[in-house]
């Protein structure tokens, strides 16, 4: 887990690289202010099905370069809208969605720069999100004549229904400070502190069994869409499951030994 591996060009425009059992993938359209391109969308989903298969990553963190996490839609391309159509043989944006929230690895959004539209709509997607406190946040597609459709998937099961109508109906840039009270991200931090709070997040998330982490985030996305008895059952079943699994066995041992989970790296002692 000390080793680095990276796996990508520094002028491709998703940059993928793994240190520490940490997967980085970095949106790398400076220039463009990372704006959502077929290829931006396609290589980011295929470094997110990597980082999800790969046996040494415990977590993803999904940053960007330049001072804007993503701007939303590529305006500039010859048809513009979401990147990646449903039907085309690439990755899609939806792709995206599903390997982010379903994915088995926690997702840490490390958000170093404003989010538009669809950038927010990332953002708002990761599990746990961190954003620099002189950005600007925003669900700005009615000001060209669009609308917030897809991301509304991820985000409104965030938002207050007064908090969706605002934003989405009156496209107002908010602040990261705002982003976090309507539950869109977790918090916003000074610029600087930015990689302190994520690498906390990530000391964290290590404590955690990898199947339990899974289960955690199929927890989550599931129970709050079934019906309560539903739920009951299927909670029921998923609980036998993991107190019954060889991961539960050796978590609740060490607990008693009173010593580190074998998950622990020894790094995070």
């Amino acid at each position: 887990m000390l080793d680095m591996t990276v796996s990508s060009s520094p002028s491709d425009p998703v940059l993928y690289e793994i240190s520490r059992g940490v997967a980085t993938i970095t949106l790398n359209r400076p220039e463009a202010r990372n704006a959502l391109s077929d290829e931006l969308v396609d290589l980011l989903g295929s470094y997110l099905e990597r980082a999800n298969a790969e046996g040494s990553v415990r977590c993803i963190v999904l940053t960007n370069t330049g001072n804007t996490f993503c701007a939303g839609a590529d305006l500039s391309a010859t048809k513009p809208g979401v990147a990646g159509q449903v039907g085309q043989e690439t990755r899609t944006f939806i792709d995206v969605f599903r390997l982010i929230m379903h994915g088995p690895k926690p997702v840490v959004g490390r958000i170093d720069g404003h989010a538009m539209g669809g950038g927010l709509g990332l953002a708002a997607a990761c599990d746990i999100s961190i954003m620099r406190s002189d950005a600007k946040m925003g669900f700005t597609e009615v000001r060209l004549g669009v609308a917030p459709a897809m991301i509304s998937v991820v985000c409104l099961p965030k938002l207050r229904r007064a908090d969706a109508s605002e934003l989405f109906l009156t496209g107002e840039r908010i602040s990261p400070a705002r982003a976090a009270e309507a539950g869109l991200i977790n918090e916003s931090c000074e610029p600087e502190e930015i990689d302190a709070r994520v690498k906390h997040f990530l000391d964290m998330l290590v404590l955690g069994g990898p199947l339990a982490l899974a289960a955690a985030k199929d927890i989550i996305n599931r129970v709050p869409e079934s019906p309560q008895e539903e739920a009951f059952m299927w909670t029921a079943i998923r609980s036998r499951e993991l107190f019954e699994s060889d991961e539960a066995k050796a978590g609740i041992a060490a607990f008693r030994n009173r010593t580190p989970a074998p998950w622990i790296p020894s790094e995070a002692g």
